[in-house]
């Protein structure tokens, strides 16, 4: 029987890939990159074989999409920030029957969801970047299978992402895998202004977004995700959350509904070329 492993909410802000460079940024994300590790260290001492992200830099326009291609590999440039993450190479194994699975348990529920293994359908940086830091230093035979779910889902509804996420859950418990599942996202995401944009590298675009997200974190350090649960619709518009959310909505879905375990915060909440980001995980 399957099993849910880790679940957690991450930050992939492409100057994680930056401070990798030389340069004047080098460093400055230290602590996230720290804790992808921690993060991707702790789900396999849990005994993760899979790492399935919900990316909300996967755009799609109907329907809920899942990559389970066979192997994902190759070089990648953000077309976004191509100064920030350029040259980028990877290769991760994938696991179409999870993938395969999941979309018949969606589809089972009547959520309009299709499995895609299409070699030339890339991962998007929501997914790369994390998978990057979390297999960082770590023996071949330890690598994680990758799925990547679309959770920028621009005409969907939240409440339909947390019986997405649900679904995801009963397809895990019911697969031969033990999974660490990711919301790949920021928490606000209101980015800053061209003009400003090289002042603001490094905080947040307006104070109501900072003390937003502050409240927020409050919240899941405290267990309350019914008052979570109730503000996210607001939260996600008024704070400009990254593809509407979709990822943190999913990540409810698989906690399921009653879930009041305080959040564990691996790295603090920090301000990002105007957003607010965050690593968490919320203990199962």
């Amino acid at each position: 029987m399957g099993e849910i492993v880790l679940a957690a909410k991450i930050t992939h802000v492409p100057s994680m890939y930056l401070s990798e460079q030389p340069g004047k940024h080098h460093g400055c994300r230290a602590q996230a990159i720290a804790g992808h590790k921690e993060i991707g260290l702790r789900a396999r001492e849990s005994g993760a074989d899979v790492a399935l992200v919900f990316d909300t830099h996967w755009l799609v326009n109907s329907g809920y999409h899942i990559n389970c291609g066979d192997r994902f590999e190759g070089v990648y440039t953000s077309n976004e920030l191509p100064h920030f993450i350029q040259n980028m190479e990877y290769g991760y194994d994938g696991c179409p029957a999870l993938g395969e699975r999941i979309a018949e348990e969606a589809n089972t529920s009547d959520i309009r969801t299709m499995a895609h293994n299409i070699k030339s359908l890339k991962l998007e940086y929501g997914t790369l970047v994390p998978m990057r830091y979390m297999h960082m230093d770590v023996p071949e035979e330890q690598a994680f299978k990758v799925v990547s779910i679309a959770a920028w889902d621009a005409w969907h509804d939240l409440n339909e992402s947390m019986k997405f996420g649900a679904a995801v859950r009963r397809a895990i418990e019911a697969s031969d895998h033990k999974v660490m599942v990711l919301a790949s996202g920021s928490l606000s995401h209101r980015f800053t202004d061209n003009s400003m944009a090289q002042e603001n590298m490094h905080r947040w675009t307006r104070e109501f977004d900072r003390q937003m997200d502050i409240r927020v974190v409050e919240l899941w350090r405290q267990g309350k995700f019914d008052a979570f649960r109730a503000m996210l619709p607001e939260y996600a518009q008024h704070c400009y959350g990254e593809g509407g959310m979709h990822d943190t909505a999913m990540l409810l879905g698989v906690l399921g509904e009653g879930y009041d375990t305080p959040a564990e915060i691996v790295t603090e909440p920090f301000g990002s070329s105007g957003t607010g980001q965050i690593n968490a995980i919320f203990p199962l």
